[in-house]
């Protein structure tokens, strides 16, 4: 069996850098059954996927652990790669360091304090061997595994210079020549790397607040009503679906459900990043509420309709969680750079210290400068460019309402070059009402009641519209048989004895049914931007026509200056429906939009947006809502799908928008763009670091405190670089 079937997800611990991630995911890769691995050093987590039958989680943390690190299954509700390290190691190697350096420094004002030298070997060696074991331990795994990380780098840079300053004392020892001692640029290296990781993690930390946040929304107990109108309070995981559950003033709702008993507003900024509340009334059929919300100043009393793992809460923390943990394109470049890396560094550094000693006769020199080489090389800023940029903008996104399922849409996102739109539901309300009925026969009641009786069984915007103007006309539709629903074209049903047609003006024509007794009116109708559907008998051949029915909505209100928000960013807008001409290009008209392609069916959507596609450096976004949106969402380049519409649009889209409102199309791609440059800018950043730094060490111009010091700051830089997308606000603020 070749496609996956199974994921797990571990929490991998004592990752360093890039190299690291590129050992874990071979190790796992190498477990039987493996189909794909990702590991994410900024989460410190690797998604596996992987065949049924294949290697368990056993298996794959038994991989983990020969690689040399930690592995455990994540459970359901963990954190990860949020957990800051103790600050105290720092602090000590600094007040151990602190003694070494001053007299180091007062030396370049003509003061001479220096320690003698075995109180510089004393002080340096628990900061070398003690609070500095950590590199030792990880960089001798790397090297068992045949390959090296920033560990190695380090132990072995501040090993060499630690080194060299304890043969150097030995050398001395009772002599009158004072020893030149470099136990200052071991201890301090040591110091400032574990200052950078420190500061790297509390940075990780806040890249992770969105999850946090959105998983403190859960509730931990609700308040049940029990068949007798008793309340009681229960955990959350024994609350079922039907479920009354009573939501007082104030308190969170715990459950995704329907309102069946109060009013009031309800606050889902947390959820949906709507800033406003929403009214929830129980008169209003169909009002939901969505778990985590905050229910205002009414009691409301809802039946539960989901609740854990599949609550909307939940599925929104494991499409962020995933969005996160997933690579870039551009992340797999970084790491095949990265597999070489350690070992191109570690061989620089022997051909500058061979150079010096060979070539100019300095051996103490070009050992110190091979250490300032291994020490300024810094593979971690490579491997935490890409996944810090990611999560600091997935996590902006979330508070936004603006759910992206994988890195790989936020990444493509931001080279969009053409938006197409659905009409219905995503520009207008989708919530069309009947605004004319014609009768061929001059019978309009009958006309409304027939084709509420082959609407009655069909979801469609345009069927609810029939069967509610049916119950405001007191009508009583007759019941109806053999309802099938026509892809892209409309209903039959066989009513009353008559087999009859409801659909699209080209169902009529494939169905050879004439029209002209109210052609004319169906074109003022279209041309007012109103959906004509018609009506026919088809029980005996040729089809006769019953009527047509005129259909109008409501252009949602800013769907205007979505259109101009778009055309700001410098994109082309098009709308794709499966309307007819004169509705559709009433829309595009009232809004801007620049092209219009009308009564297209879902199949050629898909058609339609391929063609796009094959345009010389086109990148096709679609936006839409509905069942019949699913095949061009995922044809796209980047699907993006209205919440307010079907989970198949949802789960066929790369980008998912909580509210219903279009302007955050063009927050999600002025997103995108933002989160891309900074992208680009840490890469740039983190291969400056090395591209700069490692000649300059070379040549013996950095010296390795100044070298431990840029190679510390590195990867501090790049992480608050990507924190600087929390502060974006929204497009063109």
């Amino acid at each position: 069996m070749n496609n996956p079937s199974l994921e797990n997800t571990l929490a991998i611990e004592g990752m360093t850098c890039a190299s690291c991630v590129t050992r874990v995911e071979k190790a796992l890769a190498k477990v039987p059954g493996v189909v794909s691995a990702e590991v994410n050093l900024a989460t410190e987590t690797a998604r596996i996927q992987r065949t049924r039958g294949g290697g368990d989680a056993a298996a794959l943390i038994a991989a983990v652990r020969k690689a040399g690190y930690e592995a455990h299954e994540l459970a359901q509700d963990e954190e990860v790669g949020t957990h800051a390290a103790p600050f105290w190691p720092v602090g000590l190697a600094a007040a151990l360091s602190l003694p070494l350096v001053v007299p180091m420094a007062a030396g370049l004002f003509g003061a001479h304090w220096m320690l003698p030298g075995w109180l510089q070997l004393a002080l340096a060696t628990p900061v070398q061997f003690w609070l500095g074991a950590r590199f030792y331990i990880a960089g001798w795994k790397a090297l068992r595994a045949g390959s090296g990380n920033m560990d190695l780098l380090v132990a072995l840079g501040t090993s060499a210079g630690y080194g060299l300053s304890v043969y150097e004392l030995w050398r001395s020892a009772g002599g009158d020549a004072m020893a030149h001692l470099y136990f200052e640029a071991s201890a301090v290296v040591i110091t400032l790397v574990l200052l950078g990781k420190w500061l790297e993690a509390r940075a990780k930390h806040q890249t992770t607040a969105a999850i946090r946040a959105l998983q403190a929304l859960r509730p931990d107990t609700a308040r049940v009503r029990l068949a007798d109108g008793r309340e009681e309070e229960r955990a959350i995981a024994k609350v079922a679906v039907g479920d009354l559950v009573v939501v007082r003033p104030g308190e969170r709702v715990p459950v995704d459900g329907a309102v069946v008993e109060g009013a009031s507003e309800v606050d889902e900024s947390l959820v949906t990043g709507e800033s406003l509340p929403v009214a929830k009334d129980a008169q209003h059929e169909g009002d939901r509420v969505i778990g985590g919300a905050v229910n205002g100043e009414g009691l409301l009393v809802v039946r539960t309709t989901a609740v854990g793992a599949e609550s909307t809460l939940a599925r929104i923390v494991r499409l962020v969680e995933s969005a996160q943990a997933k690579k870039a394109p551009i992340q797999r470049l970084v790491d095949r750079v990265s597999a070489v890396f350690v070992p191109v560094v570690i061989g620089i550094a022997l051909v500058t210290w061979l150079a010096w000693g060979v070539g100019a006769g300095q051996w103490e020199a070009g050992l110190l400068n091979a250490v300032a080489v291994l020490v300024i090389a810094c593979p971690c800023a490579l491997g935490l460019a890409t996944p810090a940029a990611i999560m600091a903008g997935t996590g902006v996104a979330a508070r936004r309402g603006i759910l992206i399922k994988d890195a790989e849409a936020l990444e493509t996102a931001h080279r969009i070059t053409v938006v197409a739109f659905d009409k219905t539901g995503t520009l207008t309300e989708g919530k069309p009402r009947l605004i004319d009925a014609l009768a061929a026969g001059g019978d309009r009641p009958a006309l409304v009641a027939d084709a509420a009786a082959v609407q009655a069984g069909s979801e469609h915007p345009l069927a609810r519209a029939v069967v509610q103007a049916a119950v405001d006309e007191s009508l009583a539709p007759s019941t109806a048989s053999e309802m099938r629903a026509e892809a892209g074209r409309g209903m039959s049903a066989r009513v009353g004895g008559r087999a009859l047609r409801l659909g699209s003006t080209r169902w009529m024509g494939e169905l050879g049914v004439d029209l002209a007794p109210l052609a004319a009116a169906a074109e003022q109708q279209q041309a007012l931007g109103r959906t004509v559907s018609w009506l026919a008998d088809a029980t005996v051949a040729p089809p006769t026509l019953r009527g047509l029915l005129a259909f109008g909505d409501t252009i949602k209100p800013d769907a205007r200056d979505a259109i101009d928000a778009l055309h700001a960013l410098g994109l082309k807008t098009l709308l794709v429906s499966g309307d007819n001409r004169g509705s559709a290009q009433a829309v595009a008209d009232a809004l801007g939009i620049d092209e219009v392609r009308a009564e297209v069916l879902p199949q050629d959507k898909v058609a339609l947006i391929a063609e796009r596609r094959r345009e010389p450096g086109a990148v096709v976004a679609m936006v839409g809502d509905g069942l019949n949106d699913a095949p061009a969402l995922a044809a796209a380049h980047v699907g993006i799908a209205m919440a307010t519409g079907t989970d198949v649009a949802m789960h066929a889209a790369g980008i998912t928008l909580m509210r219903g409102k279009v302007g955050l199309v063009a927050e999600a791609i002025d997103l995108s763009r933002r989160t891309s440059a900074k992208i680009r800018q840490n890469l740039f950043w983190a291969f400056v670091y090395n591209v700069v730094g490692i000649p300059l060490a070379a040549f013996g111009l950095l010296n390795p405190v100044i070298a431990g010091a840029a190679m510390a700051m590195s990867s501090v830089s790049v992480v608050t670089n990507a924190l600087l997308l929390r502060r974006w606000r929204g497009a063109g603020r």
